[in-house]
């Protein structure tokens, strides 16, 4: 401690010299600022060092220590740059507060990446060792996939749909790093730039950036208590020709609704008759608390659905790995839009990817991953509506990983994340999960960061912030 304020005392000696001396001064010497303060040379080598890394200072072997020229204001001039790269198809907002506020605060219920408790932390690292020992960190894989990757996420799909599959095979399944790159290149190969897409309002924010992304204009749709009407659907389509819907059937973010065997019979059967594409993004297939992910792909055998899954949440966010499923022309476009964009997926974490989801361990783990959703859940559900009042809490989702809350529409939502964050409480606005003006004052709360012990805390300081806005 004591070398602590001795190293900032000759730090602010040295500055004053700084101040009123000429260019090229010679500063005192390492012997006379060690008899001056009673200090190390260590400590004040260290102190000397802070003012050369700022540039203040120059030191010279054998010389001394010399003054530097006043370091002018870094102001180039950007502004050719306004008129060169014209209008930008995102605003600096397109990147939702989930992924923008990086850590955030003690009470953390704004990312939706489960916290390491409830990963499967012993067979990640088990499988990363073994892919780094062996041919995988070194070899070149195919643009398409390791084989067995791509059978296991085809045999997932035979597994989940009824006795009547679509056929899926590990033909039509392209390995991806994660889905959002993949949610691009979809947009990007089977749409041109000022084509519509469909999207349910409201909906993943990374969606609403990565069409906005590829040019596409976005036609929203309301869901209803879980899911878009069909006649609502057949009605955007007939309006806009659009010719693509995104939707999460499953557990979507940022609402956890899940749509009924019925809604998606029907769903499909309206992107059949438009000859359209569903691009079902089906992120939470290992997040089903009481209700499991039935995908609408394996009830499709003409290729009108294209499926997308990540295993970054579920497995690791170290392993960005994750399938696109299509069939017909579509699986073309969008294999040629990925090997321009990427090339390949590195090899050794397919190979990580696929030795941890063939464990019998996996299984294992996704049993208690289960139970352990369903405890924070229903924690945070309890307090938000003891605390909060139960009209605030839209519904309880069978499955996901977040809670949508709606306020009196009279409260500004984004003030109130801001007041909360500050409290050291953090979630996110639901604004940024409309694709166009909300209807109301939502945010998303998530259930699956650290520390749950302190969620009746946390909800404690927004119905604190809530009665001071």
């Amino acid at each position: 401690m004591q070398h602590d304020s001795t190293e900032a005392a000759i730090e602010h000696h040295l500055r004053d010299l700084i101040r009123v001396g000429p260019v090229g001064a010679t500063l005192p010497s390492t012997r006379s600022l060690v008899t001056r303060f009673g200090a190390s040379p260590l400590t004040v080598q260290r102190a000397v060092q802070n003012l050369a890394r700022l540039g203040l200072i120059e030191t010279r072997p054998g010389a001394g220590t010399f003054i530097l020229p006043r370091p002018t204001l870094g102001r180039a001039d950007f502004s050719w740059q306004t008129t060169t790269l014209g209008p930008s198809r995102n605003s600096l907002t397109a990147v939702g507060t989930a992924m923008a506020l990086d850590k955030g605060p003690a009470i953390s219920m704004h990312n939706a990446y489960p916290t390491e408790e409830l990963l499967p932390g012993r067979l990640v690292r088990t499988a990363l060792t073994r892919a780094a020992r062996g041919h995988a960190s070194v070899s070149l894989p195919s643009v398409d996939g390791l084989p067995d990757l791509r059978a296991w996420f085809a045999n997932e799909i035979r597994a989940g749909g009824p006795a009547r599959a679509s056929g899926v095979t590990a033909d039509d399944v392209v390995v991806v790093p994660g889905s959002q790159s993949a949610l691009t290149s979809i947009f990007r190969a089977l749409a041109q730039p000022g084509d519509a897409v469909v999207m349910e309002s409201p909906t993943y924010w990374g969606a609403i950036a990565a069409a906005r992304q590829a040019g596409l204009v976005i036609v929203p749709v309301a869901r209803g208590s879980a899911v878009p009407s069909a006649a609502a659907l057949d009605e955007a389509f007939e309006s806009s020709g659009a010719r693509l819907f995104y939707a999460q059937p499953h557990f979507a973010n940022p609402t956890g609704a899940l749509w009924s065997a019925d809604e998606s019979a029907a769903i499909v059967a309206v992107a059949r008759a438009r000859n359209a594409f569903i691009i079902e993004d089906d992120w939470a297939h290992d997040f089903g608390i009481e209700a499991d992910a039935r995908p609408l792909v394996s009830r499709d055998t003409d290729g009108h659905v294209v499926y997308l899954r990540s295993l970054s949440k579920s497995v690791s966010p170290a392993l960005r790995v994750g399938a696109v499923v299509a069939r017909g022309p579509a699986l073309a476009r969008i294999q040629v839009d990925r090997t321009v964009t990427d090339l390949y997926v590195s090899r050794a974490l397919q190979a990580a990817a696929l030795d941890v989801v063939t464990d019998p361990g996996w299984r294992t783990h996704l049993i208690r991953l289960r139970a352990a959703l369903r405890d924070r859940r229903d924690n945070l559900a309890g307090h938000i509506v003891s605390q909060l009042g139960p009209d605030t809490l839209t519904f309880l989702p069978r499955g996901g990983l977040n809670l949508w809350v709606r306020f009196d529409d009279r409260v500004d939502v984004r003030a109130l994340v801001a007041r909360c964050l500050a409290a050291g409480v953090s979630m996110t606005p639901g604004s940024e999960w409309f694709p166009t003006e909300p209807p109301g004052s939502f945010a998303r709360l998530n259930y699956s960061g650290p520390h749950p012990e302190r969620f009746g805390e946390g909800i404690s300081i927004v119905a604190r912030e809530l009665a001071r806005l």
